[in-house]
């Protein structure tokens, strides 16, 4: 597929994780990717291997938790070609948190917001005109299943501030042309640290399945999911946030002895 040939999209946090797969796959689809990350020698390690693989991507350095740079980022960006898709993708969660024991609710709630919910915030606002003047197109912001869990802290917090946020911004970008949306993933193995993080175990096995698929999701998934919600095959969807778990949300784990022992009486019965 080449929906997006001749369109260029920024992907924050585009240098690792699932960042990184969905600048893979908006550069198979076709289109001129600007990475934004903090680590230039992770960035430009990714720009380079879309290259490899006939790709077009650019690597641009940026805190964004600082609107200043973010105006000066859609700039330079605007420089390397006419954005119509950006991906907010950068964040912060539990795995090498800043966060110290000793930090009070008021300094914590700082670290989470900055990365999760003004990044997002001062990248949508900043690029809005950018992508009007291009002539419309989308915003997909990256969430997390984490909204739907109190135990995530004030991450599941600022992960629900985004997808508020992606509501509003529907809103207000609609007469414009642009969409906006968002990506909620569930667990998504990354690489084996994040597995044995997420599972628990140092073998990264689970005493309970990641997802009613019984395996952990792929950032490839991702990047499809997102690629879905910025091409035009979702021209008429806006202001919602897709989950994508496997399942996972819809699970009541305490109930998994109960239906081991008892589930044939609650379903059809053709199966």
């Amino acid at each position: 597929m080449t929906r997006f040939a001749g369109k260029t999209v920024m992907v924050t946090g585009g240098n690792s994780g699932i960042g990184r797969g969905i600048v893979h796959r908006f550069a198979a689809e076709g289109a001129s990717v600007a990475l934004v990350g903090r680590d230039p020698d992770k960035g430009r390690a990714v720009e380079a291997e879309v290259k490899e693989q006939g790709g077009e991507a650019r690597f641009f350095a940026c805190d964004l938790t600082r609107e200043a740079e973010v105006e000066a980022l859609l700039r330079a960006v605007e420089s390397f070609g006419p954005v119509s898709i950006v991906v907010n993708n950068a964040g912060l969660g539990g795995r090498r948190t800043p966060i110290r024991r000793e930090d009070g609710p008021g300094e914590r709630w700082q670290k989470f917001r900055g990365p999760n919910l003004d990044a997002a915030l001062y990248v949508s606002a900043h690029a809005m005109p950018v992508i009007a003047r291009a002539g419309g197109g989308a915003i997909v912001n990256i969430s997390s299943t984490a909204t739907l869990h109190g135990n995530w802290g004030y991450y599941c917090v600022a992960k629900a501030a985004v997808e508020a946020l992606t509501r509003s911004l529907a809103v207000e970008a609609a007469p414009h042309g642009i969409r906006v949306n968002a990506v909620s993933p569930g667990w998504i193995s990354i690489d084996m640290d994040t597995l044995q993080h997420a599972s628990g175990s140092a073998d990264g096995t689970w005493k309970l399945p990641p997802s009613l698929l019984n395996r952990m999701g792929s950032p490839s998934e991702i990047a499809a999911a997102v690629a879905f919600l910025a091409s035009e095959d979702a021209s008429f969807i806006t202001g919602q946030t897709l989950i994508v778990d496997g399942g996972l949300a819809v699970t009541d784990y305490s109930s998994l002895e109960l239906l081991r022992s008892r589930g044939w009486a609650l379903f059809g019965g053709t199966l």
